[in-house]
């Protein structure tokens, strides 16, 4: 059974044969996913290094991903001249027919990249925007309009091309609990949400949604909106058994081994009874359950944690040292 079908499978509950691997940042010839993203179109000018399309400048100084700086909207006069990037400029998706047509028979995903809340964040100043949630929606609703309108349009142009889901990654948790109130979510957020879920689904493709942080407060809801896939990185957050037992079933979980903690500081021993933890609960009904595998070297991953994490979810499929796909 190919890649594509094994995860497919475990999406839906069909008893996949093995579980499917998910690789974020190296070693994809063993991962039976794969992603792609939209590019800058050719004629982007960047005047500044690391200067992106939306205007504030991405910098990193620590080989983390880094951290915005100047957003555009900072002074909120300035939204009557502001010029969001074009979803549909010329070049934008050029190169996809040529890496879809290397990777069909894997799982393939399209990345919308950093979306939502956190890309409003970097358009107004995360202060600035959790100011305006109390007391200028209307300043909240413009700048959702300009990210989700680029979002959409997006969407709406791999519509036809044979990507298997689409991902969205927003950030809303801290360690315990939501950046704002659940309420306040629901009604700001939640429906814009589901409209972009609809959006996916009207092409036949899964919706596939990262967040870190405690976001237990919302799972609900976005299973209830159209969430297939929910990746969350840092199962301790939540409780391996509890996610199973309130959400497991509904929902197919990409995880990993705990980033904040037993990915940088277990044991090799401490690593395979955790993978299999994951496993056992997460993967019990039917499936349910993808393997996430990220080098986190940049938080203080060893390469050899690294491997020890790779050979233990390999080995759940007696698969080690597993062969490229």
């Amino acid at each position: 059974m190919d890649p594509k079908k094994i995860v497919n499978r475990a999406i839906t509950f069909d008893h996949p044969p093995r579980v499917p691997i998910n690789y974020h940042n190296r070693d994809f010839e063993y991962s039976d996913t794969v992603a792609a993203t939209w590019v800058p179109p050719p004629d982007f000018q960047c005047v500044d290094p690391g200067m992106t399309e939306w205007g504030y400048v991405w910098q990193s100084l620590d080989g983390t991903m880094g951290q915005p700086l100047n957003p555009p909207l900072l002074d909120w006069s300035l939204i009557e001249h502001y010029v969001p990037p074009e979803p549909t400029a010329a070049g934008r998706l050029d190169h996809l027919a040529e890496w879809i047509a290397m990777h069909r028979h894997k799982f393939l995903k399209f990345q919308l990249g950093i979306t939502g809340f956190n890309q409003a964040t970097f358009l107004r100043g995360f202060d600035e925007f959790l100011t305006d949630l109390c007391w200028h929606q209307e300043r909240v609703e413009r700048v959702l309009d300009l990210v989700c309108g680029f979002e959409n349009g997006l969407i709406e142009q791999v519509s036809d091309l044979p990507f298997d889901a689409v991902v969205f990654g927003d950030d809303w948790g801290t360690q315990e609990g939501l950046i704002i109130s659940p309420d306040q979510w629901r009604a700001i957020f939640k429906p814009r949400y589901a409209e972009q879920f609809s959006l996916v689904h009207e092409s036949g493709k899964k919706v596939w949604f990262h967040t870190c942080g405690n976001v237990y407060a919302i799972i609900g809801d976005l299973i209830e909106i159209g969430v297939e896939v929910l990746e969350l990185l840092q199962p301790d957050l939540f409780g391996v058994e509890r996610l199973a037992a309130d959400f497991g079933g509904c929902v197919c979980f990409a995880c990993s081994v705990d980033h904040q903690r037993r990915a940088l500081s277990g044991s090799r021993e401490e690593i395979i009874a955790y993978v299999r933890r994951l496993r056992d609960n997460l993967g019990q009904f039917g499936g349910g359950f993808i393997a996430y595998i990220e080098d986190y070297a940049c938080l203080g991953m060893s390469e050899q944690t690294y491997q020890w994490i790779r050979e233990a979810f390999h080995e759940l499929n007696d698969d080690w040292p597993p062969s490229p796909k």
